[in-house]
């Protein structure tokens, strides 16, 4: 895909420090870092290194990226070595995705405290989907599936839901055979909504009996607990969103689905269309129209105070792996599921997870193969690593610089 005309980086170089210097009020030590990680990607101000094809000999230069999980520039390369990592993992069934959505009353709470809901959300939906699908008048099995955390809209507003893709089936309760699903249907989404309901809002209390939640500005009232429980009474007079799409295929296009929801960030910078004075336009996507495609025109401030909105807690991980595909049972109970759908397993033994979704992490570049040679398709080489003042001397003219 060719680089856009507009990113966020550019943004951030116009109007960054001005947004800094009207956010001190609020704004993080860990939001500057994402802000300058984003704006330095890719540049000579984080090095780089020179790489000449093993093939055809073509030669050229390559900035070094940031590894920041919130940058949208980042997240093609670690989301392609994250799906290579679990096409071992599929299993020869449909899939299916699920997705809970946490109510708009919840999500200011949630903003003040994110590492704090945004785990309990992870957990109770997981616990929710585990327990009604080994009720035997639903599905009756053991299933297995991975969630992913996702915090914001289209139009980059707060809005916390999760994405669960499950295989279509599971393990009978003595681990002997595997349960297929109905056609065109896995669990009941009444059942799902009110379990999860119950799980949130009991797992919530637990949190706030703990004093493990924050109350600050408009929320400050709420630290009492007559307060806090009448703030959360009317969450049981509607039902919850949760939605369940049919089954969508086998494993292949499962990799394809999962590139669409696992290493997402709020915006893509493809999605950005214009700048013009301090106005930014980006698309953005109408579910309630028949997913038209819409512009929408905000202050750069704006658009960057919605954009931090959705940097997570330090150290939090958001793509969890549960049932018999968490990583403490898949070693024994994921070759049982190959074996009983017919297809005989060669998984290697599993090690830990990897350092991929760890705020701040750092992915080494590999010692030998850097990015397929733009003239031949053949391997680059690292020939030489380079730090920033090398870059500024060394880098061709931009005609010949490629950013890697």
């Amino acid at each position: 895909m060719s680089r856009p005309p507009l990113e966020v980086a550019d943004l951030i170089q116009v109007a960054g420090q001005r947004f800094i210097e009207a956010s001190r009020r609020w704004i993080s030590g860990q939001h500057l870092k994402v802000l300058a990680a984003i704006e330095r990607c890719r540049t000579a101000a984080l090095g780089g290194h020179c790489d000449r094809c093993a093939r055809c000999g073509y030669r050229a230069h390559s900035f070094n990226s940031c590894r920041n999980r919130h940058c949208p520039k980042c997240q093609a390369h670690a989301r392609d070595q994250w799906l290579q990592a679990r096409r071992r993992d599929l299993l020869p069934t449909p899939y299916v995705h699920v997705i809970f959505t946490l109510p708009r009353r919840l999500a200011p709470l949630a903003l003040q405290n994110k590492k704090v809901i945004y785990d309990l959300l992870l957990r109770t939906c997981a616990e929710t989907l585990l327990e009604v699908a080994r009720d035997p008048r639903h599905l009756g099995a053991e299933i297995g599936f991975f969630s992913v955390l996702h915090t914001w809209s289209q139009k980059l507003e707060h809005h916390p839901h999760l994405h669960c893709v499950v295989p279509a089936g599971g393990l009978s309760p003595d681990q002997r055979r595997w349960i297929h699903s109905r056609d065109h249907f896995f669990l009941p989404v009444k059942v799902l909504r009110r379990v999860f309901r119950g799980k949130f809002v009991a797992a919530l209390r637990q949190a706030f009996a703990d004093g493990q939640l924050g109350f600050y500005g408009d929320l400050k009232l709420l630290a009492k607990a007559k307060a806090f429980a009448s703030f959360l009474r009317p969450l049981f007079r509607k039902d919850w969103v949760v939605y369940c799409k049919p089954p969508f295929g086998g494993p292949e296009h499962v990799l394809r689905y999962l590139g669409r929801y696992t290493h997402r960030v709020a915006i893509s910078n493809h999605r950005l269309v214009a700048l013009e004075g301090n106005q930014v336009t980006f698309r953005w996507r109408d579910s309630a129209h028949g997913n038209q495609q819409r512009l929408m025109t905000l202050a750069v401030e704006e658009f960057l105070r919605r954009f931090l909105l959705h940097v997570l807690p330090p150290g939090f991980v958001r793509i969890r792996h549960f049932g018999f595909l968490a990583h403490r049972r898949r070693a024994a109970l994921l070759p049982l599921c190959f074996q009983f759908l017919g297809r005989p397993s060669n998984l290697p033994p599993t090690p830990g997870l990897p350092p991929e979704d760890e705020e701040g992490s750092s992915i080494t570049l590999p010692s030998i193969f850097s990015w397929p040679c733009p003239q031949c398709g053949g391997p680059m080489i690292i020939l030489e690593r380079l730090t920033a003042a090398e870059m500024c001397l060394r880098s061709p003219p931009p005609a010949l610089t490629r950013l890697a």
